[in-house]
């Protein structure tokens, strides 16, 4: 293949890619104010037509938002390619450095400190605008820029060795290299799900003991029937920075410890609190988070192989723009492009984990009343103003939960 082909190639699959992506969110718009003006029968006596309107103009706004996002992260990595912004940010560190691992780190930082900044302002527009306007959004900016330096810092301490690790052993470890930077990412990643919940996330909220008794109870006998042991439960003062509810496990092994938002159990009943952990503990029974992970890291262990074949080419540097020819750079390049090419992929991952729920809901029906779940899920759509009518198509290419009605029609036939 030449470069001028594979250019073709990256032009025709960014071109698909994107305008597959404002076709659907304009068929989304479409079809949630088709069906503003009603709330779906399946739900008309537990929301309010205000209530369901309210998730119609949220969802909306939140998608037209997005328009200006598909169009200018078209335009950055276009920029970053075929426009020379790698090849100018690569010889400037080049210049500045001598070491070839410290030229190769410096660029991908450059590059990515960059890339952060460019997607700040959209950051800012829906935290204190979208979210803001529809009273959700409860940070200060002063808490926003406090979250942004911990992030960052955290990103320095445990992402910069781990790059210059990778690019070592991209250098030392000759044509096997991606057999031994998969057994590091590997590595990486089991080691944050350890240090998550104790060291991590902590650092952003406060953690404090589920202090309702009767709640606790009740939790430890379901967890106790299900056959899970965790660290402790835990409520997050998620109402610090967000309206939003949710509940979540964290954390592997002797570390998990489950989750819920201060938000989530002002709202519910203790029946459906329940309901809610029977279906976290659904996707533990059904192993749901291993065969993700290793999922994950089969597919890791793919594209690091792909890249080690890609990177031996001269068409895939000049492809894309670039003319410098070495292992950072071929691994910038390959994960800037990677969402390009793999994008149409989405339907078929999306309902991988739409399967995933549906088994977590059955399970939990079979633990809880199922009509508990229903109306713990029916408040937390609306708590929430997720829209209860998304376009079909849509929803298969980006939602990892199955639609509402959809859901919940699946659970009252269990």
């Amino acid at each position: 293949m030449t470069d001028t082909q594979f250019t073709f190639i990256f032009i025709v699959a960014l071109a698909i890619s994107s305008l597959t992506k404002f076709w659907l969110a304009r068929r989304h718009l479409a079809h949630i104010e088709a069906h503003r003006a009603a709330v779906p029968d399946a739900f008309h006596e537990q929301i309010e037509l205000i209530a369901h309107q309210k998730a119609a103009d949220y969802t909306s706004a939140k998608t037209r938002f997005s328009l200006f996002g598909i169009g200018f992260d078209a335009f950055i990595l276009l920029a970053f390619t075929l426009g020379g912004g790698i090849q100018w940010i690569a010889n400037l560190c080049n210049g500045w450095f001598s070491s070839p691992l410290i030229q190769g780190m410096a660029t991908l930082v450059a590059v990515l400190v960059l890339s952060s900044l460019l997607e700040a302002p959209f950051n800012l527009y829906r935290t204190f605008i979208i979210e803001a306007k529809f009273g959700f959004n409860k940070m200060t900016f002063s808490l926003y820029l406090i979250d942004a330096l911990k992030g960052m810092l955290i990103g320095a301490v445990l992402g910069l060795p781990l790059l210059f690790g990778v690019l070592w052993l991209m250098e030392r470890m000759g044509d096997l290299w991606w057999l031994y930077v998969w057994g590091v990412w590997v590595s990486f990643n089991l080691l944050l799900l350890f240090i998550y919940p104790t060291f991590i996330a902590p650092l952003f909220n406060k953690f404090s003991p589920l202090q309702d008794q009767t709640m606790k109870a009740r939790i430890e006998t379901l967890l106790s029937k299900c056959g899970f042991t965790s660290s402790g439960l835990f409520v997050m003062d998620g109402s610090k920075r967000s309206a939003h509810g949710n509940a979540y496990f964290t954390g592997f092994g002797k570390t998990k410890r489950i989750v819920f938002f201060d938000t989530l159990l002002e709202r519910l009943s203790i029946n459906e609190v329940e309901a809610v952990l029977a279906h976290e503990l659904g996707h533990f029974k059904h192993k749901h988070v291993v065969k993700r992970i290793v999922m994950t890291f089969v597919m890791s262990l793919g594209f690091l192989w792909l890249l080690g074949v890609l990177m031996q080419t001269t068409w895939f540097y000049q492809g894309l723009g670039v003319t410098i020819q070495s292992k950072a750079i071929a691994l910038l390049l390959f994960f800037l492009v990677l969402p390009v090419f793999s994008f149409l992929l989405s339907p078929i991952l999306s309902a991988y984990s739409r399967k995933h729920e549906f088994e977590a809901d059955a399970y939990a029906a079979k633990q809880t009343a199922s009509s508990d779940l229903v109306t713990a899920l029916v408040k937390l759509y609306q708590d929430n103003a997720s829209t209860l009518t998304p376009d079909p198509l849509y929803s298969k290419f980006y939602d990892s939960h199955p639609p509402a009605a959809v859901r919940i029609a699946h659970l009252q036939a269990q």
